[in-house]
């Protein structure tokens, strides 16, 4: 399968981008009439045929049009400390978008190593990574923010807060079975402070644990996506 991203598609015919056109044309060797793939971002699956194979202005045929395409009937919210290896980061996120998540915070926390971001390459690993797993839904992505900011902001669903302190915690798999819209927090390589975790207790947020493994944040965050994911599998 051939699959293209179209954020702006409408109507029944679309050209793709001179990027795209040559990929398609040049590397793919499609040619007229050939079948291709569409994704819009927005839960729109296209499938569709070239009609004028131009190497810098492809124009494309819509023949089917599949709206909310893999749709889940609950969500994933994510909201995790960037770890310093802004590699270690992307790779959460390629495999978070691959597993199936809608959306992503990073946070500052107090113990964080890293304190900015580009969004804009992180966007493209995204992207690339809901074309790779054929996903009709790009994650949101939100700029990075202190944690205090998603502690107080108001949330309609369970929350969660995964941390490594020797306290009573609850199995996150045993949390989530009833419950369609799911916030977890997951902290810094050097975990949330102590007050961090009492600020998101007051805030209505319950501790959990991902497993007797001590995670890196990557890891735990990836942990966190697939429990949601396999506890709401039929």
């Amino acid at each position: 399968m051939h699959l293209f991203f179209t954020p702006d598609i409408q109507g029944t015919t679309y050209y793709l981008d001179e990027t795209e056109s040559k990929h398609a044309i040049r590397v793919l060797r499609m040619v007229r009439d050939d079948r291709i793939s569409l994704i819009d971002g927005k839960g729109n699956f296209y499938d569709a045929k070239i009609t004028d194979d131009h190497p810098k202005r492809c124009r494309i045929e819509i023949v089917e049009k599949i709206p909310e395409y893999g749709k889940r009937d609950y969500s994933i919210h994510i909201a995790v400390a960037p770890t310093k290896n802004t590699d270690r980061f992307e790779w959460f996120l390629e495999k978070a978008t691959e597993i199936g998540i809608d959306e992503i915070t990073p946070v500052l926390c107090e113990h964080s190593e890293r304190r900015t971001l580009k969004n804009d390459r992180l966007e493209k690993v995204i992207i690339a990574a809901m074309k790779q797993s054929v996903k009709a839904y790009l994650p949101k992505l939100n700029p990075l923010i202190p944690l205090k900011n998603v502690l107080q902001a108001p949330f309609d669903g369970k929350k969660f807060v995964a941390h490594c302190y020797d306290q009573s915690k609850k199995q996150l798999k045993n949390e989530i079975t009833d419950c369609r819209s799911n916030l977890i927090l997951i902290g810094p390589e050097g975990d949330f402070s102590e007050e961090e975790i009492e600020l998101a207790i007051k805030n209505n947020f319950i501790p959990v644990e991902l497993g007797k493994s001590r995670l890196r944040t990557e890891t735990a965050a990836v942990v966190a996506c697939h429990t949601v994911n396999l506890m709401h599998e039929h």
